[in-house]
């Protein structure tokens, strides 16, 4: 498999669970992708990851509360919320002490998926998060083709079914932009071959999804890693009220029209325009009106 069909084929998995089931709050369309960054750390230091560089994304072994979790799933449940929680953000997700609890809790209001290096994945961690009602678990292949097997063995031993977890190849060169749809994550990263800033222009981002930080900071989306710009902070105000807020509102309508204007919108190259196109009719129309 080479990395443009890995890449086309978690697009088209997620544009199902972004663009097909649009449901609303009122008359305000919810989103459908919500990112956890659950702690502040990884295990790997990748190349082409902010976390490379410790002077712009250091770890700093923060990690999300209990307490935050358990109000972020009672909010889901109030608004009817129909879409995927994502554990990733700026960190390794299986390195919480609490992964369990966390999918068990979030399972109860959305469909839970977490996104791996798998490094310290176990069949029996593997079998505990099928327990606890994850979706599914993508795992992020780096070191070689020789991991498949050891993934498969994983998956085997754990007795699991074998679509809960995808295996993701993630081991090629610079020249292959490493397998993954390469950003210079708000002009943090420049290796490999970067567009320029002003190669795309319209951002569907703040129209279908957004991050939440380990302390409740709300982001428009995972590429601002150097957290510039906040949205407001779950643990301070509800999702809802951030989600129609006038910042990330005014995000929204400028992105909509193609202006990266805004920090930290003006030093990323992201192609915001992949998923999240019929949000985005809906919210256009929306402020027509």
């Amino acid at each position: 498999m080479d990395p443009k069909t890995t890449i086309k084929k978690n697009l088209k998995r997620r544009s199902i669970i972004v663009d097909q089931d649009i449901k609303f709050y009122k008359d305000v369309p919810l989103p459908t992708w919500i990112e956890l960054s659950l702690i502040d750390v990884c295990n790997r230091s990748c190349s082409f990851c902010p976390k490379s560089d410790p002077s712009v994304a250091p770890d700093t072994y923060q990690k999300m509360s209990r307490s935050l979790i358990d109000k972020l799933a009672m909010e889901l449940k109030k608004i009817n919320y129909r879409g995927a929680v994502t554990l990733c953000g700026y960190g390794e997700p299986l390195l919480h002490k609490d992964i369990l609890y966390i999918v068990n809790k979030l399972s109860e209001a959305a469909a839970v998926e977490i996104v791996t290096n798998g490094d310290v994945l176990t069949s029996k961690t593997l079998k505990n998060l099928y327990s606890a009602n994850v979706s599914r678990v993508l795992v992020s292949m780096y070191d070689g083709p020789e991991q498949i097997e050891k993934f498969k063995k994983i998956i085997q031993s754990s007795k699991v079914p074998s679509d809960l977890i995808i295996l993701r190849d993630r081991w090629y060169s610079k020249n292959d932009n490493f397998g993954v749809k390469l950003t210079n994550r708000t002009g943090t990263i420049k290796i490999g071959n970067q567009v320029s800033n002003s190669t795309f222009t319209k951002c569907y981002y703040p129209s279908y999804q957004f991050l939440i930080d380990w302390n409740g900071d709300i982001f428009l989306c995972p590429q601002d890693w150097q957290r510039r710009i906040t949205m407001g902070n779950m643990m301070q105000d509800s999702i809802i009220n951030i989600w129609t807020g006038k910042i990330l509102s005014k995000y929204r309508k400028e992105l909509l029209k193609g202006k990266r204007n805004l920090s930290p919108c003006n030093t990323c190259n992201a192609e915001g325009t992949l998923l999240g196109k019929s949000h985005a009719k809906i919210w256009q129309e929306k402020y027509k009106q």
